[in-house]
Protein backbone atom coordinates (compact mmCIF):
# COMPACT_ATOMS: atom_id res chain seq x y z
CA UNK A 1 0.00 0.00 0.00
CA UNK A 2 1.69 3.26 -1.05
CA UNK A 3 1.53 6.23 1.28
CA UNK A 4 -0.93 8.93 0.27
CA UNK A 5 1.94 11.44 0.15
CA UNK A 6 4.09 9.14 -1.98
CA UNK A 7 6.92 9.02 0.56
CA UNK A 8 8.76 5.92 1.76
CA UNK A 9 8.75 6.63 5.48
CA UNK A 10 10.91 4.30 7.59
CA UNK A 11 11.07 6.47 10.72
CA UNK A 12 8.68 4.24 12.66
CA UNK A 13 5.62 2.04 12.31
CA UNK A 14 3.77 4.87 14.09
CA UNK A 15 3.58 6.70 10.75
CA UNK A 16 1.04 4.27 9.34
CA UNK A 17 -2.26 5.78 8.25
CA UNK A 18 -5.70 4.13 8.46
CA UNK A 19 -6.60 1.67 5.74
CA UNK A 20 -9.67 2.37 3.58
CA UNK A 21 -11.56 -0.29 5.56
CA UNK A 22 -10.65 1.46 8.80
CA UNK A 23 -11.89 4.79 7.46
CA UNK A 24 -15.20 3.25 6.46
CA UNK A 25 -15.59 1.62 9.87
CA UNK A 26 -14.77 4.90 11.61
CA UNK A 27 -17.36 6.79 9.57
CA UNK A 28 -20.05 4.22 10.35
CA UNK A 29 -19.13 3.55 14.00
CA UNK A 30 -21.89 3.19 16.56
CA UNK A 31 -20.91 5.42 19.47
CA UNK A 32 -21.86 6.44 23.00
CA UNK A 33 -20.20 8.04 26.03
CA UNK A 34 -17.33 5.77 26.98
CA UNK A 35 -16.84 7.35 30.43
CA UNK A 36 -20.32 6.03 31.19
CA UNK A 37 -19.33 2.70 29.56
CA UNK A 38 -21.98 3.41 26.91
CA UNK A 39 -19.89 3.21 23.73
CA UNK A 40 -20.67 -0.16 22.15
CA UNK A 41 -17.72 -0.03 19.74
CA UNK A 42 -15.25 0.64 22.55
CA UNK A 43 -16.83 -2.16 24.58
CA UNK A 44 -16.39 -4.60 21.70
CA UNK A 45 -12.78 -3.53 21.24
CA UNK A 46 -12.03 -4.04 24.93
CA UNK A 47 -13.66 -7.47 24.90
CA UNK A 48 -11.64 -8.49 21.85
CA UNK A 49 -8.35 -7.23 23.32
CA UNK A 50 -8.99 -9.10 26.57
CA UNK A 51 -9.71 -12.32 24.67
CA UNK A 52 -6.58 -12.04 22.53
CA UNK A 53 -4.36 -11.56 25.57
CA UNK A 54 -6.11 -14.14 27.75
CA UNK A 55 -7.05 -11.55 30.35
CA UNK A 56 -10.37 -10.87 32.04
CA UNK A 57 -10.71 -7.25 30.97
CA UNK A 58 -9.16 -4.47 28.91
CA UNK A 59 -9.16 -0.69 28.75
CA UNK A 60 -8.89 1.50 25.64
CA UNK A 61 -6.52 4.45 26.13
CA UNK A 62 -5.09 7.13 23.84
CA UNK A 63 -1.45 5.98 23.89
CA UNK A 64 0.98 3.28 24.90
CA UNK A 65 2.73 5.65 27.28
CA UNK A 66 -0.58 6.21 29.09
CA UNK A 67 -1.28 2.47 29.19
CA UNK A 68 2.11 1.83 30.81
CA UNK A 69 1.57 4.71 33.21
CA UNK A 70 -1.83 3.40 34.33
CA UNK A 71 -0.40 -0.06 34.93
CA UNK A 72 2.40 1.40 37.03
CA UNK A 73 -0.05 3.53 38.98
CA UNK A 74 -2.26 0.54 39.78
CA UNK A 75 0.58 -1.80 40.72
CA UNK A 76 2.20 0.81 42.94
CA UNK A 77 -0.99 2.38 44.32
CA UNK A 78 -0.70 3.49 47.93
CA UNK A 79 3.01 2.72 48.04
CA UNK A 80 4.88 5.89 47.08
CA UNK A 81 8.63 5.45 47.29
CA UNK A 82 8.61 1.85 46.08
CA UNK A 83 10.97 0.57 43.41
CA UNK A 84 10.19 -0.84 39.97
CA UNK A 85 12.71 -3.04 38.14
CA UNK A 86 13.14 -1.96 34.52
CA UNK A 87 15.61 -2.67 31.72
CA UNK A 88 18.22 -0.05 30.87
CA UNK A 89 16.97 -0.08 27.27
CA UNK A 90 13.27 -0.14 28.13
CA UNK A 91 10.79 2.38 26.78
CA UNK A 92 9.36 2.92 30.27
CA UNK A 93 12.79 3.97 31.55
CA UNK A 94 14.09 5.91 28.55
CA UNK A 95 11.16 7.37 26.65
CA UNK A 96 8.19 8.07 28.89
CA UNK A 97 9.27 11.44 30.31
CA UNK A 98 10.03 10.15 33.78
CA UNK A 99 6.38 9.37 34.51
CA UNK A 100 7.41 6.54 36.82
CA UNK A 101 8.97 9.08 39.18
CA UNK A 102 6.89 12.18 38.48
CA UNK A 103 3.41 10.65 38.44
CA UNK A 104 3.69 7.25 40.11
CA UNK A 105 6.05 8.29 42.91
CA UNK A 106 8.31 5.28 42.36
CA UNK A 107 11.94 5.01 41.44
CA UNK A 108 13.53 2.81 38.81
CA UNK A 109 15.87 -0.02 39.70
CA UNK A 110 17.69 -0.35 36.39
CA UNK A 111 19.20 -3.64 35.22
CA UNK A 112 20.87 -4.33 31.89
CA UNK A 113 18.85 -5.71 29.03
CA UNK A 114 20.52 -8.78 27.59
CA UNK A 115 21.13 -8.94 23.81
CA UNK A 116 18.01 -11.10 23.49
CA UNK A 117 15.96 -8.34 25.14
CA UNK A 118 15.43 -10.22 28.39
CA UNK A 119 16.52 -9.22 31.88
CA UNK A 120 19.17 -11.49 33.38
CA UNK A 121 17.63 -13.44 36.24
CA UNK A 122 20.66 -12.97 38.48
CA UNK A 123 20.57 -9.23 37.80
CA UNK A 124 16.87 -9.04 38.60
CA UNK A 125 17.26 -11.04 41.80
CA UNK A 126 20.15 -8.83 42.88
CA UNK A 127 17.98 -5.75 42.30
CA UNK A 128 15.17 -7.00 44.57
CA UNK A 129 15.53 -5.11 47.83
CA UNK A 130 15.99 -6.83 51.16
CA UNK A 131 13.46 -6.09 53.88
CA UNK A 132 15.43 -3.26 55.46
CA UNK A 133 14.14 -0.02 56.91
CA UNK A 134 16.68 1.88 54.80
CA UNK A 135 15.47 0.46 51.48
CA UNK A 136 12.52 1.10 49.22
CA UNK A 137 10.35 -1.95 48.74
CA UNK A 138 10.51 -3.64 45.34
CA UNK A 139 7.02 -3.78 43.88
CA UNK A 140 7.08 -4.67 40.19
CA UNK A 141 9.16 -6.06 37.31
CA UNK A 142 8.60 -4.55 33.85
CA UNK A 143 9.40 -6.45 30.65
CA UNK A 144 9.22 -5.30 27.02
CA UNK A 145 8.35 -7.55 24.07
CA UNK A 146 9.36 -6.97 21.36
CA UNK A 147 12.35 -5.16 22.81
CA UNK A 148 12.75 -2.10 20.62
CA UNK A 149 16.27 -0.85 21.27
CA UNK A 150 17.75 -4.35 21.33
CA UNK A 151 16.75 -4.59 17.67
CA UNK A 152 13.04 -5.35 17.76
CA UNK A 153 13.90 -8.74 19.23
CA UNK A 154 11.42 -11.26 20.56
CA UNK A 155 11.90 -12.08 24.23
CA UNK A 156 11.30 -15.83 24.36
CA UNK A 157 8.39 -17.37 26.25
CA UNK A 158 10.98 -19.29 28.29
CA UNK A 159 12.71 -16.11 29.40
CA UNK A 160 9.39 -14.53 30.30
CA UNK A 161 8.28 -17.62 32.22
CA UNK A 162 11.54 -17.64 34.20
CA UNK A 163 11.11 -13.97 35.13
CA UNK A 164 7.52 -14.62 36.15
CA UNK A 165 8.58 -17.53 38.36
CA UNK A 166 11.21 -15.33 40.02
CA UNK A 167 8.62 -12.63 40.60
CA UNK A 168 6.21 -15.08 42.20
CA UNK A 169 8.91 -16.36 44.56
CA UNK A 170 9.40 -12.81 45.80
CA UNK A 171 5.76 -11.77 45.84
CA UNK A 172 6.17 -9.33 42.95
CA UNK A 173 3.96 -8.46 39.98
CA UNK A 174 5.02 -8.40 36.31
CA UNK A 175 3.92 -5.81 33.74
CA UNK A 176 4.54 -6.38 30.03
CA UNK A 177 5.09 -3.40 27.75
CA UNK A 178 3.89 -5.18 24.64
CA UNK A 179 3.72 -2.17 22.35
CA UNK A 180 4.56 -4.55 19.49
CA UNK A 181 3.20 -7.68 21.17
CA UNK A 182 1.70 -9.06 17.99
CA UNK A 183 4.97 -8.68 16.08
CA UNK A 184 6.45 -10.97 18.72
CA UNK A 185 3.57 -13.44 18.50
CA UNK A 186 3.69 -13.58 14.70
CA UNK A 187 7.47 -14.07 14.75
CA UNK A 188 6.99 -16.98 17.16
CA UNK A 189 4.12 -18.41 15.12
CA UNK A 190 2.14 -18.57 18.36
CA UNK A 191 -0.84 -16.82 19.95
CA UNK A 192 -0.16 -13.73 22.02
CA UNK A 193 -1.19 -15.64 25.13
CA UNK A 194 2.06 -17.59 24.85
CA UNK A 195 3.67 -14.41 26.13
CA UNK A 196 0.93 -12.61 28.04
CA UNK A 197 0.30 -15.55 30.37
CA UNK A 198 3.55 -14.60 32.11
CA UNK A 199 2.40 -11.08 33.07
CA UNK A 200 -0.17 -9.64 35.46
CA UNK A 201 -0.85 -6.75 33.11
CA UNK A 202 -0.02 -6.14 29.48
CA UNK A 203 -0.18 -3.16 27.18
CA UNK A 204 -0.20 -3.24 23.39
CA UNK A 205 -0.46 -0.53 20.74
CA UNK A 206 -3.02 -0.40 17.97
CA UNK A 207 -1.26 2.52 16.30
CA UNK A 208 2.03 0.92 15.29
CA UNK A 209 2.26 -2.14 13.06
CA UNK A 210 -1.47 -2.80 13.38
CA UNK A 211 -2.07 0.46 11.53
CA UNK A 212 -4.86 2.09 13.55
CA UNK A 213 -4.62 5.88 13.80
CA UNK A 214 -4.89 6.17 17.62
CA UNK A 215 -4.90 4.06 20.72
CA UNK A 216 -3.51 1.33 22.91
CA UNK A 217 -4.97 -1.34 25.16
CA UNK A 218 -4.22 -2.21 28.78
CA UNK A 219 -5.28 -5.74 29.72
CA UNK A 220 -5.40 -7.57 33.04
CA UNK A 221 -7.68 -8.87 35.74
CA UNK A 222 -11.01 -7.11 36.19
CA UNK A 223 -10.09 -5.35 39.42
CA UNK A 224 -6.83 -4.07 37.93
CA UNK A 225 -8.67 -2.66 34.91
CA UNK A 226 -11.35 -1.09 37.14
CA UNK A 227 -8.62 0.78 39.02
CA UNK A 228 -6.85 1.70 35.78
CA UNK A 229 -10.10 3.19 34.51
CA UNK A 230 -10.18 5.54 37.53
CA UNK A 231 -6.55 6.54 36.95
CA UNK A 232 -7.27 7.06 33.26
CA UNK A 233 -9.85 9.65 34.26
CA UNK A 234 -7.35 11.24 36.67
CA UNK A 235 -4.71 11.80 33.98
CA UNK A 236 -7.21 13.10 31.43
CA UNK A 237 -7.64 9.99 29.34
CA UNK A 238 -11.40 9.57 29.74
CA UNK A 239 -12.79 9.77 26.21
CA UNK A 240 -16.40 10.29 25.19
CA UNK A 241 -17.61 9.07 21.78
CA UNK A 242 -14.40 7.12 21.34
CA UNK A 243 -16.02 4.46 19.17
CA UNK A 244 -15.04 6.59 16.18
CA UNK A 245 -11.40 5.61 16.76
CA UNK A 246 -12.09 2.26 18.45
CA UNK A 247 -13.67 1.10 15.19
CA UNK A 248 -10.28 1.30 13.50
CA UNK A 249 -8.78 -0.68 16.39
CA UNK A 250 -11.29 -3.49 15.81
CA UNK A 251 -10.31 -3.65 12.14
CA UNK A 252 -6.67 -3.73 13.21
CA UNK A 253 -7.25 -6.74 15.46
CA UNK A 254 -9.37 -8.54 12.89
CA UNK A 255 -7.28 -7.97 9.76
CA UNK A 256 -3.83 -6.57 10.51
CA UNK A 257 -2.17 -9.13 12.80
CA UNK A 258 -1.30 -11.93 10.40
CA UNK A 259 0.03 -9.52 7.80
CA UNK A 260 2.76 -8.38 10.22
CA UNK A 261 4.83 -11.22 8.78
CA UNK A 262 5.05 -9.17 5.56
CA UNK A 263 6.80 -6.42 7.53
CA UNK A 264 9.24 -8.95 8.99
CA UNK A 265 10.01 -10.30 5.52
CA UNK A 266 10.59 -6.77 4.25
CA UNK A 267 12.93 -6.02 7.15
CA UNK A 268 14.99 -9.12 6.33
CA UNK A 269 15.01 -8.10 2.66
CA UNK A 270 16.24 -4.64 3.65
CA UNK A 271 18.97 -6.00 5.92
CA UNK A 272 20.18 -8.43 3.26
CA UNK A 273 20.35 -5.65 0.68
CA UNK A 274 22.39 -3.37 2.94
CA UNK A 275 24.66 -6.00 4.46
CA UNK A 276 27.61 -5.68 2.06
CA UNK A 277 27.76 -1.89 1.79
CA UNK A 278 31.19 -0.51 2.72
CA UNK A 279 31.20 1.82 5.68
CA UNK A 280 27.94 0.47 7.04
CA UNK A 281 27.46 -2.08 9.83
CA UNK A 282 24.19 -3.80 10.63
CA UNK A 283 23.59 -4.19 14.35
CA UNK A 284 20.97 -6.88 13.71
CA UNK A 285 21.83 -8.48 10.35
CA UNK A 286 19.00 -11.01 10.70
CA UNK A 287 16.01 -9.01 11.98
CA UNK A 288 13.48 -11.00 13.96
CA UNK A 289 10.66 -8.54 13.37
CA UNK A 290 10.28 -5.19 11.60
CA UNK A 291 13.36 -3.21 12.62
CA UNK A 292 16.80 -2.84 11.08
CA UNK A 293 19.47 -1.04 13.10
CA UNK A 294 22.62 0.16 11.33
CA UNK A 295 25.68 2.29 11.96
CA UNK A 296 27.86 4.31 9.61
CA UNK A 297 31.63 4.31 9.95
CA UNK A 298 32.55 7.84 11.12
CA UNK A 299 35.93 7.49 9.40
CA UNK A 300 34.20 7.72 6.01
CA UNK A 301 33.19 11.32 6.75
CA UNK A 302 29.46 10.92 6.28
CA UNK A 303 26.91 11.37 9.03
CA UNK A 304 23.39 10.09 9.55
CA UNK A 305 21.88 13.51 8.75
CA UNK A 306 23.96 13.62 5.52
CA UNK A 307 22.43 10.35 4.35
CA UNK A 308 18.94 11.32 5.45
CA UNK A 309 19.12 14.62 3.59
CA UNK A 310 20.36 12.96 0.42
CA UNK A 311 17.67 10.28 0.49
CA UNK A 312 14.92 12.76 1.25
CA UNK A 313 15.36 14.00 -2.29
CA UNK A 314 14.36 10.53 -3.47
CA UNK A 315 11.24 10.53 -1.31
CA UNK A 316 12.78 8.37 1.44
CA UNK A 317 12.24 9.61 5.00
CA UNK A 318 14.59 8.49 7.78
CA UNK A 319 15.14 9.48 11.42
CA UNK A 320 18.93 9.68 11.75
CA UNK A 321 21.16 9.62 14.76
CA UNK A 322 24.67 11.08 14.48
CA UNK A 323 25.91 7.96 12.66
CA UNK A 324 23.04 5.51 12.87
CA UNK A 325 19.51 4.65 11.89
CA UNK A 326 16.59 2.54 12.96
CA UNK A 327 14.69 1.57 9.82
CA UNK A 328 11.17 0.31 10.54
CA UNK A 329 9.02 -1.54 8.03
CA UNK A 330 5.23 -1.45 8.26
CA UNK A 331 2.00 -1.89 6.32
CA UNK A 332 2.72 1.00 3.97
CA UNK A 333 6.15 -0.26 2.91
CA UNK A 334 6.26 -2.61 -0.09
CA UNK A 335 9.07 -4.86 -1.38
CA UNK A 336 9.54 -2.31 -4.15
CA UNK A 337 9.98 0.43 -1.58
CA UNK A 338 12.60 -1.69 0.17
CA UNK A 339 14.51 -2.11 -3.07
CA UNK A 340 14.37 1.64 -3.66
CA UNK A 341 15.80 2.29 -0.18
CA UNK A 342 18.61 -0.20 -0.78
CA UNK A 343 19.41 1.47 -4.11
CA UNK A 344 19.36 4.87 -2.42
CA UNK A 345 21.83 3.83 0.27
CA UNK A 346 24.09 2.25 -2.37
CA UNK A 347 24.00 5.42 -4.43
CA UNK A 348 24.72 7.78 -1.53
CA UNK A 349 27.46 5.69 0.04
CA UNK A 350 28.94 4.76 -3.31
CA UNK A 351 29.41 8.33 -4.44
CA UNK A 352 30.65 9.55 -1.10
CA UNK A 353 33.89 11.46 -0.99
CA UNK A 354 35.57 12.64 2.15
CA UNK A 355 33.57 15.57 3.49
CA UNK A 356 30.73 15.77 0.96
CA UNK A 357 28.23 13.92 -1.16
CA UNK A 358 29.09 14.31 -4.82
CA UNK A 359 26.41 15.74 -7.11
CA UNK A 360 24.99 13.70 -9.92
Amino acid sequence: MPFENGLIDLRSDTVTVPTPEMRRAMAAAEVGDDVYRDDPTVNRLEERAAALTGKAAALFVPSGTMANLLALMVHCAGHRGVEVIVGDKSHIYLNEVGGLAALVGAQAAVVANQPDGSLGLADVEAAIRADDVHHPRTRLICLENTQNICGGVVVSPGAMAATRALALRHGLKVHLDGARLFNAAVALGAPATTLTQHADSVMFCLSKGLGAPVGSMLCGEADLIDEARRYRKMVGGGMRQAGVIAAAGLIALEHMIERLEDDHVNARRLAAGLADLPGLTLENPEPQTNMVYLQLDPARGITGPDVAEALRGDGIVLDPGPYGFRLVTHAWITPGDVDQVIAGFRSVLGRRRKGQVCEG
